[in-house]
């Protein structure tokens, strides 16, 4: 029987979401609804996509019997109060990064999984593809020796748009493209939380982070350094570096299509696009959608690939190297 998906918000990532699922066999997964705050919106949304049902009401969406789980692709600061939502009506729940303004929000949404006893996963789609699975694999096996040193960068013009710069739309680079590149050092290191955390960084007048620095120094001298701009293109690799080898990602290291082991490259290609999308690679979030597919399948309430205390530890992370720049959300205050 297909996973039964229900669309929350109408926005491009909810967009390139159901593009990516059209890329799966329609007996795996079959979207059914979709809901945003205005009705139009979600009827516009629902014919370009063909989808069966609209709501101009989450709440219609979270009492709708045939949704099994639902995509959350809101704005950030709408994350807690969704996913309560939804996972209160239970439904399981895959929603978009971060899961939450601050390490707090996070703890709330967890316990409100585990009491409802519902499935969910932050949605960091970077974990689950082909490629991101074959570093875990040599890094795991030992082929690269010690990892001594991680570096991930992500930097791109983002200051022209209202949500990566308003404070109360959860803007800074650090939620919206840095959080790529400390999951990918908490990938590579295997969830272990750094020994320190060191960070410098500039912000915006509105009050949110423009760019970071962020040097994580792990046990056993290992280190990794993540770099993150709203302001500027970056080369937006990731290199690891081990005592017998190394792995870089040459581009788009959030949505890695390649990799470079040693001096040798391999592609690893996204599904075709039904539809244009609004992002590169977007249809690489398939993968993540067929990862909450076999979860589920297998009665389990969260990835062992991206766990609740993933996005716990990345959220601590964010919470500090906020803290250290002086980044304060309406959210840190409650």
């Amino acid at each position: 029987m297909a996973t039964r998906w229900g669309i929350c918000s109408a926005g491009k990532i909810s967009h390139d979401f159901t593009v990516a699922l059209k890329s799966l066999p329609d007996s795996d997964h079959k979207i059914v609804a979709v809901a945003a705050r205005n009705l139009k919106d979600a009827q516009e949304f629902a014919e370009k996509q063909d989808i069966p049902r609209a709501y101009g009401r989450y709440e219609q969406l979270a009492g709708d019997p045939d949704v099994e789980v639902v995509y959350i692709g809101s704005i950030h600061p709408r994350h807690l109060g969704l996913c309560l939502l939804f996972m209160n009506g239970k439904k399981n729940v895959l929603c978009e990064k971060p899961l939450a303004m601050n390490s707090r929000e996070v703890k709330e949404i967890v316990a409100c999984a585990r009491a409802n006893d519902v499935f969910l996963m932050e949605a960091v789609w970077t974990r689950f593809f082909p490629a991101s699975l074959e570093i875990r694999r040599i890094v795991a096996q030992g082929d690269l020796g010690q990892v001594k040193m991680v570096r991930a960068e992500f930097g791109t013009p983002l200051l022209g748009i209202p949500r990566s710069v308003e404070k109360d739309l959860g803007g800074g680079a650090l939620l919206d493209i840095g959080i790529y590149c400390l999951q990918f050092a908490c990938m590579v290191y295997s969830g272990e939380k750094p020994e320190s955390i060191q960070v410098t960084g500039g912000c915006l007048e509105t009050g949110v982070d423009e760019c970071m620095v962020i040097t994580l120094r792990y046990p056993g001298n290992r280190m990794a350094v993540c770099t993150c701009s709203s302001a500027v293109e970056l080369p937006n690799e990731a290199v690891i570096s081990g005592t017998k080898g190394s792995i870089r990602v040459p581009a788009h290291m959030w949505s890695p299509t390649s990799l470079i082991v040693n001096g040798e490259e391999s592609q690893y290609p996204v599904p075709k696009p039904c539809l244009p999308t609004n992002f590169p690679n977007s249809t690489g979030m398939s993968y993540e959608a067929e990862e909450v597919r076999q979860c589920l399948l297998k009665g389990l309430k969260e990835s062992p690939d991206m766990s609740h205390l993933d996005s716990l530890l990345l959220a601590e992370l964010e919470d500090e190297a906020r803290r250290q720049v002086g980044v304060v959300y309406s959210q840190d205050l409650q």
